[in-house]
């Protein structure tokens, strides 16, 4: 006796679809699990054993094959449980299986029957959908996640009975229904963080204003308790809100690395991650022995904030380098090659020294000018090259601490970065890949970013006077694109290139006397 159910792995934040066959034949009692499992998977046996016993059935006696096709592919995580016990179940003629062939099957049991989440649900809707299967067997935890996808029913179960049930009787449950558009008003996790509680640094709150509407990388250089780490936290706060192909672009992310917490549908806030600097190289931008992603990618359409860029392993850093250029990390392991997206803004802050503070001549125990280049020279060259606005942090006033004057608010920044970024979806129509200024490559740039002769002269006498190097120059042009569209002009005027000037200061010789 034979019986087939479909089940599905995750590749990257795509889904593979899995056959679970059960053969049953005469013989001494032997179970045999083959096709790659890996040591989760082997231990289903006992777990489904007693699931079953405690939801009113029986494991099948004979000698039994459970082959996990394709079998080269390896099979990871506890999904595989509800599908093994469904496909025990038809093989023993202990369920009606006339829904079973057009279902697709996820779930870890526990040992009193209830099913328990599992990851990476979404992507495998998604699958499922695609290959016109009529029902998602799910999780109770799991359903609002797969209910975002149209197109196919969602089953969403608490446990291995109610399963059972349904397949004799499918009037006693029903499809879960999720709109994906009310789940934006509803949600309410975001954290109450606002620029209105930043006192004084309105060139910094102006520069992060500028990343935000271009979607620029941003380095931020000062002092201990000038604000940068505060600073950066309110950044997701003033960027534009997620669209819907991002959310679910974002959620695929999360619910393959597993951080959707249960019974939530979709991540409709802009992430913020925050990795340690004793983090990994694969902890950063993703690995394993079966590919996960790494904070690179769980951060997309998000930012990544990086706090005390020096002290991070020189190793890490350099593997961002071509994630931040390509919008994508790949990942090559003997069996498997992944790839996961990694469109973020990178937000990164240094102490100026080892010490914390600025070089001051009238200090003898203070930071010496070689400490400061020593510091910063633990960055590398072509990291720095894709971080468009470097900031120069200073400490804030006790007279600016003390001032009741509130500062602008997060919304009323948001509102003027969202049409920033109106006017650039307009321009970019069409444009495979680039969705902000900050994407675009040099020959988009100097097509998209002409100058007149007045800003021209600037840009030269800026070049010369303060040794701004070449790879500035197509910087400073993406920026005061920025800035422009901020001022709502067609065009680039000096003033716009001058402010962008401004943000260049780890590029100029001596900047650091």
């Amino acid at each position: 006796m034979l019986s087939k159910v479909y089940c599905a792995s995750t590749i990257g934040v795509d889904a593979r679809l899995i056959e679970v066959e059960v053969n049953m034949s005469g013989g001494v009692p032997k179970y045999y699990l083959v096709g790659l499992p890996d040591r989760a998977v082997s231990e289903s046996k006992d777990r489904i054993d007693a699931a079953l016993k405690n939801a009113g059935a029986h494991f099948p006696r004979g000698r039994i094959t459970v082959n996990l096709a394709p079998a080269d592919l390896p099979k990871e995580g506890s999904a595989f449980d509800l599908p093994i016990a469904l496909s025990l179940l038809a093989v023993s003629d202990q369920i009606n299986i006339e829904k079973l062939s057009r279902s697709l099957v996820l779930g870890e049991l526990a040992l009193d029957g209830n099913l328990r989440a599992v990851k990476g649900v979404l992507p495998i809707a998604v699958e499922a959908r695609n290959r016109d299967l009529d029902y998602l067997i799910v999780p109770k935890a799991n359903g609002p996640e797969a209910g975002v996808v149209d197109g196919i029913k969602v089953m969403a179960f608490e446990n291995l009975e109610q399963v059972m049930q349904w397949f004799d009787d499918e009037s006693t449950h029903s499809p879960i229904q999720i709109d994906p558009k009310t789940l934006f008003h509803q949600n309410g996790e975001q954290e109450i963080l606002d620029f209105v509680d930043v006192r004084g640094q309105e060139n910094v709150k102006r520069a992060l204003e500028v990343s935000a509407a271009g979607g620029h990388n941003v380095i931020m250089v000062g002092p201990p308790g000038s604000g940068k780490t505060m600073m950066a936290r309110r950044l997701p706060t003033i960027l534009p809100p997620l669209t819907l192909d991002e959310a679910l672009e974002t959620t695929k992310i999360h619910s393959v690395a597993g951080l959707l917490s249960n019974g939530r549908a979709l991540v409709t806030n802009r992430p913020f991650r925050s990795p340690h600097h004793t983090v990994s190289d694969v902890a950063l931008v993703g690995g394993g022995s079966i590919p996960m992603p790494g904070e690179i990618s769980m951060a997309h359409n998000g930012v990544l904030f990086l706090d005390e860029l020096p002290e991070f392993k020189r190793s890490a850093l350099e593997v961002m380098r071509q994630p931040l250029e390509d919008g994508f990390v790949s990942i090559s392991r003997a069996r498997m090659s992944v790839s996961y997206p990694s469109r973020i803004m990178l937000v990164a802050s240094m102490n100026p020294s080892p010490t914390g503070d600025w070089f001051d001549p009238d200090d003898p125990e203070g930071a010496t000018n070689i400490q400061m280049h020593r510091y910063l020279g633990k960055i590398s060259g072509p990291l720095l090259d894709r971080i468009d606005l470097h900031i120069d942090v200073d400490k804030v006033s006790y007279e600016e601490l003390s001032s009741k004057a509130k500062g602008e608010s997060s919304n009323d920044i948001r509102e003027r970065v969202i049409g920033a970024r109106d006017i650039q979806d307009h321009r970019f129509m069409g444009i495979k890949g680039v969705y902000c200024n900050a994407q675009m490559n040099t020959k988009l740039a100097r097509k998209i970013c002409p100058l007149d002769d007045s800003s021209q002269q600037m840009l030269k006498r800026a070049m010369n006077s303060l040794g701004l190097s070449a790879r500035a120059y197509d910087r400073i042009l993406k920026v005061s694109r920025t800035i422009a569209d901020l001022d709502r002009s067609e065009s680039i005027r000096s003033h716009h290139i001058s402010e962008a000037i401004q943000y260049r200061s780890l590029d100029r010789d001596g900047w650091l006397g």
